[in-house]
């Protein structure tokens, strides 16, 4: 499979990098494609890493303002011309979608493939892996927003919320009807 991970580029604590590495091992243990955004810094480095070292292939999405921070040596890289056109590739070249702890970048991705699968314009598993918590208050106001009818189908129809690494691989390679 190839899986986008939607994450920060910041460095972070051991309570966000150890989670994020146990991820980046089972995905690449499970011979699977890393996409995403091609950063080789902060938490993007160590998925790419862990990815890189448990065997799994590197697709990496730049964009031109951010092409220093590119890493080298990936299996593939695209680089787009702005943040919008970098989203598109990034979902288009991914069979599924993790989001992993972010920021406001992180954020508008998950937003827009959530909006796209309320649509109907994809049907890609998306899975929110609420590191320590890390996502509770967005998952709650997820809810209200669902509750309070702002949501045209059943909340988990667009995203499953996992708490652990494990389970978000789980779902996603049942979902896909991996072995």
């Amino acid at each position: 499979m190839r899986i986008c991970v939607f994450l920060s580029a910041a460095d972070l604590d051991e309570r966000y990098t150890r989670p994020a590495r146990e991820f980046a091992n089972l995905l690449g243990k499970g011979g699977h494609t890393l996409v995403w955004g091609g950063s080789d810094v902060g938490l993007m480095k160590v998925v790419a890493d862990g990815v890189e070292q448990a065997g799994g292939r590197l697709l990496g999405v730049s964009v031109d303002f951010l092409a220093a921070k590119a890493r080298p040596g990936v299996d593939e890289m695209l680089v787009a011309r702005d943040l919008a056109e970098r989203k598109k590739l990034l979902l288009e070249n991914a069979d599924a979608v993790v989001i992993m702890v972010g920021g406001t970048g992180t954020l508008d991705e998950a937003t827009e493939i959530l909006e796209l699968k309320k649509h109907g314009h994809t049907d890609k598993p998306v899975v929110l892996l609420n590191t320590g918590g890390f996502y509770d208050g967005l998952k709650e106001q997820f809810r209200r927003m669902e509750d309070e009818g702002f949501l045209p189908r059943p909340l988990t129809d667009l995203v499953f919320f996992a708490e652990e690494p494990v389970g978000a691989l789980a779902y996603l390679e049942e979902s896909q009807g991996v072995e």
